[in-house]
């Protein structure tokens, strides 16, 4: 589904180069649970921001289902990511002045359906009780739980999920990760520097340095 082929990606920082990420050979199967495991700086969000098209590689090429992200415009890329990709990062980003349940429908609310289904999406995370909270009413569990609910609210192909449980406790964290796992159907790439937040990976790559390498299969 998605094909990474020698993609890397520099920075130009004052006319230093820092090489973000070095030539990345991995591919996303559909509905496969894949980690990214890495110290801050080694290059796991830059690896995510390629995956996703959030940046197109300096060099080689990233495509999903056979399409390279430098073949689309931003325009596209964007189009891309609305309809096929959902995202959670490390922190809840929700509209402030949007219940809970208004901040799920942004990404869909396109009928009558799509105020059934994110209702059902934010029972089923145990926060029937809290959906028309606004968001300095919740938890900091409850607001990564809004953001699972946001991501996964248009059954996207893919779900990226950056850090999305460095600001919980350990406990919080597998639970955000075990309702991911749990309520989507599509793959999911998550990034993190915690290995014990990847123990029902199928697959996970270890990064260092911004290169890539494959330590785990089932």
């Amino acid at each position: 589904m998605i094909v990474a082929k020698s993609a890397s990606l520099v920075y130009f920082d004052h006319g230093r180069e820092i090489h973000a990420c070095r030539d990345i050979d991995m591919q996303v199967s559909d509905n496969e649970f894949v980690g990214i495991l890495g110290p801050s700086g080694s290059g796991k969000s830059s690896l995510l921001y390629l995956l996703s098209g959030l940046k197109n590689s300096t060099s080689g090429d990233v495509s999903f289902r056979g399409q390279s992200y430098k073949s689309l415009s931003d325009q596209e890329r964007s189009n891309l990511r609305l309809r096929e990709f959902g995202f959670v990062f490390q922190q809840p980003y929700l509209v402030g002045y949007l219940t809970a349940l208004e901040n799920v429908l942004l990404v869909d609310n396109s009928s009558s359906d799509s105020v059934t289904r994110a209702e059902s999406l934010l029972d089923s995370l145990g926060l029937g009780d809290r959906m028309n909270r606004m968001p300095s009413e919740l938890s900091g569990g409850e607001k990564q739980r809004v953001c699972v609910a946001r991501a996964i609210m248009s059954s996207p192909s893919v779900v990226f999920a950056d850090e999305p449980t460095a600001s919980l406790d350990h406990s919080g964290g597998l639970a955000v990760v075990s309702l991911l796992r749990q309520h989507h159907r599509g793959a999911v790439v998550m990034v993190t520097h915690d290995p014990s937040m990847l123990e029902d990976a199928d697959r996970i790559f270890t990064i260092a340095e911004g290169v890539a390498s494959p330590v785990h299969s089932k």
